[in-house]
């Protein structure tokens, strides 16, 4: 998600709390204590889920590289295991022209 799309649409959930914040209590001192606190704990709320999610990726590599030491200990030592490498794209980011 970019940043312009997420900005535009945090601006555009505070925009309308604060309108209906205003509609219910008539006072612009209130509507904003309300709508600060709102954007406080909307920042609060999405830096929990951005912590979630990269704990969360990192207890799916551990278990990637648990698995594969597992693999390689199962394994004789006389066989040869090609090394793996994994090379994942990011999203929206263009290949580079070379090889």
């Amino acid at each position: 998600m970019s940043f312009l799309l997420f900005l535009r649409g945090f601006i555009g959930v505070l925009v309308v709390f604060a309108i209906a914040s205003y509609l219910v209590t008539q006072s612009v001192w209130t509507t904003f204590l309300h709508t600060l606190i709102c954007a406080v704990l909307l920042q609060i709320g999405y830096f929990a889920a951005v912590l979630f999610l990269v704990w969360r990726s990192a207890g799916q590599q551990n278990g990637e590289e648990t698995a594969a030491k597992s693999d390689t200990a199962q394994a004789s030592p006389k066989e040869e295991q090609p090394a793996r490498q994994v090379v994942r794209r990011l999203p929206g980011v263009p290949r580079s022209p070379l090889p």
